[in-house]
């Protein structure tokens, strides 16, 4: 039950992500982990202390997912997932803005993309990359929920592919006969 609930949940919040993405409220937590990017990363010279705001927000969400994956908590995994999915979509707002320099900077006058996209003279394709990445980060999303989905389903022992029943286990059940069904 309460994998399916997360499944719909997921499912939920990854359309309102993918049909109208602005900022939401997970951000406040992405921008901090951004910032500790630039401070941890910043060690390894500018390129990478620049880069490493965007490193750090898309490294939590991957040490949560590898964690839960780790202990077999699919559905959780699932939920860093979409997290990272999000994330995607947030760079890609803020790769598209390289050249407008429009949203507001937390940390200073440099904006991380303007910065990086004109030392790989990429600048004039700002636009272009920024839809990459939204693509790359909803293609995630849709991972995400049809992860949470898939382990909801095996969970409730649903019939896998041949229409199998599956146990809880993972062992094949034969398919039941006679009266009473």
């Amino acid at each position: 039950m309460a994998r399916a609930l997360l499944a719909g949940l997921l499912a939920l919040y990854g359309g309102w992500l993918l049909v109208d993405y602005r900022w939401h409220f997970v951000d406040g937590a992405n921008l901090l982990f951004h910032e500790a990017g630039h401070v941890f990363f910043g060690f390894l010279g500018p390129t990478l202390g620049i880069l490493g705001g965007t490193l750090g927000q898309l490294f939590f969400p991957v040490a949560c997912a590898v964690h839960f994956l780790r202990r077999a908590s699919v559905a959780e995994a699932a939920a860093a997932v979409v997290w990272l999915g999000e994330n995607l979509m947030n760079v890609a707002l803020y790769v598209a803005d390289a050249r407008a320099q429009v949203l507001p900077r937390v940390g200073g006058e440099i904006h991380d993309w303007h910065w990086l996209l004109s030392r790989w003279g990429l600048l004039a394709h700002d636009i272009g990359v920024a839809r990459g990445v939204r693509v790359l980060g909803a293609l995630v999303v849709v991972a995400g929920v049809a992860l949470a989905l898939r382990e909801a389903l095996r969970a409730r022992g649903t019939p896998a592919a041949g229409g199998v029943p599956v146990a809880r286990t993972g062992t094949p059940q034969p398919p039941r006969t006679g009266a009473g069904l």
